[in-house]
């Protein structure tokens, strides 16, 4: 401070001054970087109940549309290479309706491997049937022949040989018929395998194979392998809601349940009641909101959508809302005994 004005003080004057500076500009700070505290309309609405469930006794509780069959996983009952795939998802099949083939190449030889035997088998029976037609005449001959010097023992002999021999020939041929049609029956009833038909009418909702892909028997291996396909009767489709146990006492079973697509809780339809479910599970239907409870048992109801209106698809999450009995709360309040005359509290 040695080119500083006489009697000038850094601590008296210039630290008073940056002090001022400092304060005004935290309080800048302070009020720039202050929050956005005004209030907007959400998005999206909420759910809610509407009409004459808005001020009547209800149950809320969410829910996934799938079909009225319960969703059908297909695989396939013999291995092999996918030869040809007859439908995509979206496609309404008939039940029986074939979906996919399985290579049948080897199967289609058996089978015709087993129509030579059974044509093989059909020829020698006609030969021995002939052979032992022609050894019983024979034999015939021989027995009505009354003088016996004419014919000798050692031929009759002979032609009895010959016409047992003939009968077993001819027993052999039929059983190695009966053999060549079982082989032929297992053929056509393996090559009516590789051929995997829809077991009921409904939507295909999924297909996972291409043609050139190999399929195990039963259904794909591992634990995030998907079934080859999936089927569902659409018409109609439900929906499966989820009830706390805590809430189902109250629920009025019966009645029509109030349904709006996730997200879209303005549009609403009235669903009707198909069944609930006899056993109370552990909750598997997540709506991965913040304040859901997991650990909690559900009663599944199931209701069915209308056919027309909203359109829902297989899976989609949905809101419900469901009437309510009233349910009156009992208080069994424990009256004090009357204290005893001599005792003192």
């Amino acid at each position: 401070m040695a080119n500083a004005p006489k009697g000038w003080s850094f601590s008296r004057r210039a630290l008073p001054v940056l002090a001022v500076i400092g304060l005004l500009l935290a309080i800048y700070l302070i009020f720039s970087g202050k929050p956005d505290r005004s209030l907007d309309d959400p998005v999206e609405l909420p759910a809610h109940a509407t009409g004459t469930l808005a001020d009547a006794p209800r149950v809320a509780g969410s829910g996934v549309v799938e079909p009225s069959s319960e969703i059908v996983d297909l695989g396939t009952s013999v291995s092999g290479l996918v030869m040809k795939v007859f439908v995509r998802p979206g496609d309404y099949v008939a039940g029986g309706q074939p979906l996919f083939t399985v290579d049948d190449r080897s199967t289609r030889a058996r089978l015709n491997e087993a129509s030579a035997a059974i044509a093989q088998a059909k020829a020698a029976i006609a030969e021995a049937s002939a052979a032992s037609n022609t050894a019983s005449r024979q034999l015939e001959l021989y027995r009505k022949i009354e003088d016996a010097a004419a014919v000798s023992r050692s031929e009759v002999i002979r032609a009895e040989g010959d016409a047992e021999a003939a009968r077993n020939r001819l027993a052999l041929a039929h059983a190695q018929l009966v053999s060549a049609e079982a082989v032929a029956g297992t053929a056509q009833t393996e090559l009516g395998k590789l051929t995997v038909r829809a077991p009921i009418g409904g939507e295909i909702l999924a297909v996972n194979i291409r043609p050139g892909e190999f399929v195990q028997a039963g259904r794909p291996q591992g634990s995030n392998a998907e079934p080859y396909i999936e089927l569902g009767e659409t018409r109609p489709l439900y929906v499966r809601i989820d009830i706390d146990e805590d809430e189902a006492v109250r629920l009025d079973l019966g009645k029509s349940a109030t349904v709006s697509p996730r997200g879209a809780s303005g549009q609403q339809v009235k669903a009707k009641f198909v069944r609930a479910e006899p056993q109370i599970t552990p909750k598997r239907s997540l709506t991965n909101s913040a304040s859901e409870r997991v650990d909690v048992r559900v009663l599944q109801v199931l209701y069915e959508l209308p056919a027309d209106g909203i359109r829902f698809r297989t899976g989609q999450q949905v809101d419900a809302f469901i009437p309510a009995k009233m349910v009156t709360k009992r208080t069994n309040a424990v009256k004090p005994k009357p204290a005893e005359e001599g005792v003192k509290e």
